[in-house]
């Protein structure tokens, strides 16, 4: 049979335990034909086979991002860009100056402002937006896309007022002392300004995808799971209708359309090898940023918070019932220890059902989890889908809030000891999606400049292997397609990524000079530097 494409070089690692390690590949249609030694790809070469020599490159499964917001991720490449500002000052200044841009009465949006970086640390007020821009409704999503940051237009325009009650699992922060709204949503609460906060057109949708997608062929990653709504869904099956999405896609739904799905007959694994649909999405809690995650005891900061339950425990069981009923997998958010608790009782209770039918439930983040329920989620065969980045740029700020608590904080040696596999993501655009890094957060715990040294609680530390396992196989796990990718294997897709120095075999802190040579999918390049 003759190869479309071989691939030949020194070290290829599969991450097949049958087969570990080979000097060449063969791939036709989109598919690996054959593994092994170089000089057996000759067999399968002709006229019409293109080859690639590696040197000393070395090869790799492509990487999956078990947990990003492709549209959030797109739309934040090309809006106003708040992240890493160290005071509320600059982040007003960068929205004025689109909004100077900008035709009076139109909506200005931005993303990224990070209060925890700013002196005090005080949420931000609609005053501050109302002095720079009194002619644009502004509203801004914070880096970690549980609190919004709204002007007087746009809480006007979103019909809110000092008389408008906090939703269930949301809270509209109010001024103490007059009880009129300072103008931070948090939670729930902001989906009352996501309703009227200037809708992208599809143009604007399917630049932003396109966006996304050529930046994470460029890491190295050729799919994704997707948390997305519906206008994110409705907008990635635009840009398949037209052949043009070259990133293999699973979405999750959220839990307010799953009623709609089942009724529909619609179950999990429906699409096909580009765009399917994997799961049912949910949020148990808050986030550590704004100290809205679901805690047993109050943060250390604030001794009368211990965060929000954005969706209450009977609510969890029930989701997790009718979605396992109807062969739906659950991905539940949970940061805090309590939310961790909370979701685990949940899968628990219906555990023979969901087990039964194959169905693999995630628990997406898993920030602070106690030892108890680290082995409970193990031995259950929950996914535990996880960001090595949020360590190594919370550990600052995990130490201020949780304190003490942080020995069991992303606890990922302690959940694969327990027998979890581990699926690790970026929850881009919360972080940057860049593999390199997040493998490096994950084996040494330390930031990029080294600190802290040896290692912030280093006894969670993982080895490279363990680390590109969980960007490889153990995503391919967590959406029921390790018979099809994953590895470099025969049979499977022929979905690569070429790296330009062997990251098995430097020391930790060259990870991060490492770059990505080369993205294939389907046995085509996506990506060459």
């Amino acid at each position: 049979m003759q190869a479309d494409l071989i691939l030949t070089g020194a070290r290829i690692y599969t991450m097949d335990e049958a087969v570990p390690l080979a000097t060449g590949m063969a791939i036709r249609g989109g598919r690996i034909i054959a593994v092994g030694d170089a000089e057996d790809m000759r067999a399968f070469s002709g006229s019409g086979t293109d080859q690639i020599v590696l040197g000393d490159r070395i090869a790799l499964p492509g990487f999956t991002d078990a947990h990003l917001h492709l549209l959030g991720y797109g739309l934040s490449l090309t809006g106003v860009q708040l992240d890493g500002l160290d005071s509320a000052a600059k982040a007003v200044s960068a929205v004025a100056e689109r909004a100077r841009r900008t035709a009076p009465g139109e909506w200005v949006r931005g993303w990224g402002w990070n209060r925890n970086l700013w002196p005090g640390a005080h949420f931000p007020t609609k005053q501050e937006l109302d002095l720079a821009m009194p002619d644009h409704p502004v509203y801004l999503i914070s880096k970690d896309m549980h609190s919004g940051w709204a002007n007087s237009l746009a809480l006007e325009r979103a019909g809110l007022g000092p008389e408008t009650p906090d939703p269930a699992g949301g809270q509209f922060v109010r001024d103490a002392d007059s009880g009129d709204l300072t103008g931070i949503l948090q939670e729930r609460a902001m989906e009352a300004m996501a309703k009227v906060a200037g809708p992208f057109t599809e143009e604007e949708q399917l630049v932003a995808l396109r966006s996304a997608v050529g930046s994470l062929h460029r890491r190295g990653v050729v799919g994704v799971h997707a948390p997305e709504r519906t206008i994110g869904l409705a907008a990635l099956q635009a840009l398949w209708r037209r052949g043009q999405l070259s990133l293999r896609v699973g979405v999750m739904i959220p839990a307010e359309d799953s009623a709609h799905a089942r009724a529909m007959g619609l179950g999990g694994g429906f699409g096909d090898e580009y765009l399917r649909l994997l799961a049912v999405k949910a949020y148990a809690d808050g986030a550590l940023g704004s100290r809205t995650a679901d805690m047993f005891e109050p943060f250390e900061t604030e001794s009368h918070n211990r965060g929000i339950e954005v969706t209450d425990s009977n609510s969890l069981s029930k989701l997790v019932s009718e979605c396992s009923a109807a062969g739906w997998s659950v991905a539940i958010h949970a940061i805090g220890d309590r939310a961790n608790c909370r979701v685990l009782d949940a899968l628990e209770e219906h555990w023979r059902m969901w087990s039964s039918r194959g169905l693999r439930p995630r628990v997406e983040h898993v920030q602070l989890i106690s030892p108890d329920d680290a082995a409970r989620l193990g031995t259950m065969g929950v996914i535990a889908s996880m960001q090595p980045v949020h360590c190594t740029s919370d550990m600052l700020m995990a130490e201020k809030h949780w304190g003490p608590r942080c020995a069991s904080a992303y606890a990922w040696r302690s959940l694969l000891e327990n027998g979890a596999t581990l699926a690790f993501g970026s929850d881009a655009p919360v972080e940057q999606p860049d593999i390199l890094r997040g493998i490096y957060a994950a084996v040494t715990r330390t930031r990029e400049d080294g600190t802290p040294d040896g290692g912030w609680h280093a006894e969670q530390c993982l080895t490279v292997a363990e680390a590109v396992h969980a960007y490889t196989m153990g995503a391919a796990y967590a959406s029921g397609e390790e018979s099809i990718k994953g590895s470099i294997s025969v049979g499977k897709q022929a979905d690569i990524v070429v790296l330009s120095q062997d990251i098995f075999d430097v020391p930790a802190q060259d990870l991060l000079g490492t770059e990505v040579e080369m993205t294939l999918v389907a046995g085509k390049v996506v990506f060459a530097a």
